[in-house]
């Protein structure tokens, strides 16, 4: 029963980190209708800023503030000097600019930072001692953090699609920009927003889940995470917040109970099943388990 316990703890925790990507994704969907393949390459180099401010002696919290801030001036930045130009003509564009973003901010910050291993300071204790007992099993108080900061994150970002006018007008931009530009709906700043929103969102999720990773924060720590969370947007639905909470625990956890309970499955093989996932999910149910058709008039 303990070990059951603690590969579920693992599950849920991995699972956490997935959905908290998954977030950035659906938030960036359901603000623009695009889906951002450089989700991970941007929340790893806001990691890299947080980490690089821990070593100028600033105090975690203040790095991780800067993260988020310097997350949502980054995402703007880029809704608004190479997404807004190039989905004008071809979508298929939108989809070459991500992928160059993908390389092009992975090669960066190991231009500006070496492809050297860091070591990200956790906002809160993370020692071998710093856990709670749960029935013999150990819940390290990282793993706590990251489940807490998925919680609220998930009621704020329901808060705002629900109750804000904002929200309002970032659904109807996803929905039909042209539509809603003539409703009077400033879509510009509208789109700006929802970029901005999701990098900050991958920044937090990159400062919290650093100090999980076994390798800490190196060139390649997101992209594992990127592709399970890709995997839990679709599974759960692109435009569903709750699906993407949904999607990533239950990777979480059934690639921890597949690694736990199936010998021959682990490393590239527990690697891969979220790709198998992607593939599946395509073919059965292309909306996802909460994501909603799109209705479109002729």
């Amino acid at each position: 029963m303990e070990l059951f316990l603690e590969r579920l703890i693992i599950g849920l925790t991995n699972g956490s980190v997935y959905a908290l990507l998954a977030l950035a994704l659906v938030v960036v969907f359901r603000g623009t209708g695009t889906l951002n393949f450089a989700q991970g390459e941007l929340a790893l180099f806001t990691t890299f800023i947080a980490w690089w401010l821990t070593t100028e002696s600033f105090p975690v919290w203040i790095a991780i503030v800067a993260a988020l801030l310097t997350g949502f001036v980054l995402g703007a930045m880029i809704e608004r000097m190479l997404i807004r130009p190039v989905q004008r003509r071809n979508d298929m564009a939108v989809l070459i600019v991500a992928l160059g973003l993908f390389t092009g901010l992975n090669s960066l910050a190991g231009v500006i930072w070496g492809s050297e291993t860091k070591i990200m300071p956790s906002l809160f204790p993370n020692g071998l001692d710093d856990y709670v007992s749960l029935a013999g099993a150990r819940l390290y108080y990282d793993a706590l953090t990251v489940w807490g900061a998925l919680i609220v994150l998930l009621v704020l970002m329901t808060l705002l699609f629900r109750h804000t006018k904002l929200g309002l007008h970032m659904r109807a931009v996803a929905d039909n920009s042209e539509s809603a530009t003539l409703a009077g709906v400033r879509t510009s700043r509208i789109l700006a927003v929802g970029w901005g929103l999701s990098g900050a969102i991958g920044a937090l999720a990159g400062v919290l889940v650093t100090p999980l990773a076994a390798e800490q924060l190196g060139l390649t720590t997101m992209f594992h995470i990127f592709i399970a969370a890709s995997a839990a947007a679709l599974f759960g639905g692109l435009d569903s917040l709750v699906g993407a909470v949904v999607g990533g625990i239950t990777i979480g956890v059934l690639e921890a109970m597949l690694t736990g309970y199936v010998s021959f499955i682990g490393g590239a093989l527990q690697q891969t099943s979220a790709l198998f996932i992607i593939v599946a999910i395509l073919f059965v149910r292309p909306n996802g388990l909460f994501g909603t058709k799109r209705v479109v008039r002729v």
